[in-house]
């Protein structure tokens, strides 16, 4: 009785918290995250080292992650670096429907992506051609006041370009010449 009673207020204040901020619900529930990340890995294949993937980890219970989404599909100069350089997908993970029959998609979808689950939501997993975990961005360093700061945003997602972590080296030295 209780734990339901628990669920409901949890429920009901999700809801209120997204009626409150209006923000757009950008995790797509309805499909498999390990297929998810199996696709954007496939596309930044075929970019030929040009782009990375990165899974925004989290879901629309979370007002952080929405806040994020927002954030960012309304500055031009993130978009464009984002576009440029990565698949960017938002991977649907609900800690608190990890338990039972899911318990152990909940477990291989984090051991995949090297348990970024210990640094809160929302939390950023960059992923290389291959699939191959490059890097673990805690949100909360992006953070400032109620909301996020452009140029930590910025920097983080320049550290973790392909060009920036090397892998396309070989390609920008040789239009160089």
């Amino acid at each position: 009785m209780k734990r339901t009673a628990l669920s409901i207020i949890f429920a009901l204040s999700a809801i209120i918290a997204m009626a409150q901020t209006g923000l757009k619900k950008v995790y797509d529930e309805t499909i498999n995250p390990m297929t998810q990340i199996d696709e954007a890995v496939a596309q930044a294949k075929a970019s030929n080292g040009e782009k990375f993937v990165i899974c925004q980890v989290g879901g629309n219970w979370c007002p952080w992650c929405l806040r994020f989404a927002n954030f960012i599909s309304k500055d031009a100069d993130i978009m464009k670096l984002i576009n440029e350089n990565f698949i960017y997908i938002h991977v649907n993970y609900n800690p608190r429907k990890a338990k039972g029959a899911n318990q152990a998609d909940a477990a291989a979808l984090m051991q995949r992506l090297n348990n970024p689950q210990r640094f809160g939501f929302p939390v950023f997993v960059v992923l290389d051609e291959d699939g191959k975990v490059v890097h673990i961005q805690d949100s909360s360093f992006l953070e400032e006041g109620q909301g996020y700061n452009k140029e930590k945003v910025l920097r983080f997602l320049k550290a973790w370009t392909p060009a920036a972590v090397g892998k396309n080296v070989e390609a920008s030295t040789s239009t160089a010449k």
